[in-house]
């Protein structure tokens, strides 16, 4: 019986299956590189399938292992093995992008020890059992995780400077396209006096109205802004701008002129999305989820890195705060970490991209990441040192020319 290593992929934020190159590219790409270095076990791919990268991450986390547990079953049963939870034939690397890294890191604790990170600390009030650790990682996983492989997943936070940047780019982004909004809104407004004019009069086809004086005009003004203001677009420019979501929207005034209804419901469209992305804040959550994957590494063996981009030659420097600035070689949309152990990260420097966020989404192009090839051969060499362990090299001779 040939053995499995089977390589998992999940996409990020708001990403889907070409996340990892046009047609899949990528993902065939580094199998045929592992299969080439791993010749005693079957590689074999499976693409998480596009998922809302919305609501509470323990949930997306939930779905995913359930899939994966399902497809594992699958194989185990194709290949007839006796005791799959003893001795399973089959061992998955998980292989996540940005916030699918995350997704990836949560499901190997939560088979490990029955219970997530996330959410398991109160940022505001933390007592001694809220801060405690999972329970100590059992031996017997089901699926086995051989280990986690990230591609520019902010374990430990996005660098300061991406924030930043992003920050005032989305204010900007997101206040041209509540000032659109608000146009729109006195559109339909004008629209609807139209409307009830021509209704008044069917005889007279855009009638003009009567004349106003400058009072009148003021009091009118002053009507259309407070109502403006207790509309759902009013309710969201305030809120989009003090609390910081402007991000949300900074895809464009379209994204939320075609989200029009949710928004003004409560913003239920923005919030679950930035509800997502939120453990991303929580930093006492992300150094404990990293500390508990560096523990499963020493104790179970099982890999944990991150290959995060790093701008190289098309960048310049960039200041990040009052006082100090970046230089370009040194520019990561990633926190990197810089004493405590946090598993084997590796730089996958890009000379094209100018910013880091570009860097971020074009790791799988190889015609906008000229660091294509060295990525896709660091990952394969991270790879091949996890499985240089008793499973591999257990491999009968017969199963390898089968």
């Amino acid at each position: 019986m040939k053995k499995t290593l089977l390589l998992c992929f999940i996409h990020g934020f708001k990403g889907d299956e070409s996340t990892f190159g046009r047609n899949y590219a990528f993902v065939e790409h580094f199998r045929k590189l592992l299969a080439g270095a791993l010749p005693k076990v079957d590689v074999r791919t499976v693409v998480y399938p596009q998922y809302d990268t919305r609501g509470d991450l323990g949930e997306c986390v939930t779905r995913f292992s359930d899939w994966l547990l399902n497809k594992v079953i699958d194989l185990e049963v194709a290949a007839g093995t006796p005791s799959p939870t003893i001795d399973p034939s089959v061992r998955v690397v998980l292989v996540g992008h940005s916030m699918g890294g995350i997704v990836a890191a949560e499901t190997a604790i939560r088979i490990s020890s029955e219970q997530p990170v996330h959410n398991s600390v109160n940022e505001e009030s933390p007592t001694k059992s809220s801060t405690a650790m999972p329970p100590p990682p059992n031996a017997l996983m089901f699926p086995y995780i051989q280990g986690v492989l990230a591609f520019d997943t902010p374990f430990l936070g996005i660098s300061p400077g991406v924030v930043r940047h992003s920050a005032e780019t989305h204010y900007t982004a997101a206040s041209t396209a509540i000032a659109q909004l608000s146009g729109l809104t006195s559109l339909w407004g004008g629209a609807k006096a139209a409307k009830a004019s021509t209704n008044q009069n069917p005889n007279i086809a855009g009638a003009l109205p009567p004349a106003q004086g400058t009072g009148d005009v003021n009091r009118d003004k002053d009507r259309e802004s407070k109502a403006a203001a207790s509309s759902g677009w009013g309710r969201w420019g305030t809120i989009a701008m003090a609390a910081g979501a402007v991000g949300a929207v900074a895809a464009g005034g379209a994204a939320a002129y075609l989200h029009r209804e949710q928004i003004s419901q409560g913003l239920g469209w923005a919030t679950s999305h930035l509800e997502f992305v939120g453990c991303l804040a929580r930093k006492e959550e992300l150094r404990r989820r990293v500390a508990y994957m560096v523990r499963l590494n020493k104790e179970l063996g099982v890999g944990f890195g991150n290959l995060y981009t790093r701008l190289g030659q098309a960048a310049g420097a960039k200041q990040i705060s009052m006082t100090g600035t970046v230089v370009g070689s040194e520019r990561t949309f990633c926190v990197v970490p810089q004493r405590d152990p946090a598993g084997d990260w590796r730089p996958a420097v890009n000379d094209k991209a100018e910013e880091e966020i570009g860097a971020h989404v074009s790791m799988f192009e190889p015609q906008d990441n000229p660091g294509y090839q060295k990525l896709a051969i660091e990952a394969r060499d991270m790879v091949v040192g996890w499985l240089r362990n008793d499973w591999y090299e257990s491999n009968s001779a017969d199963a390898v020319r089968a």
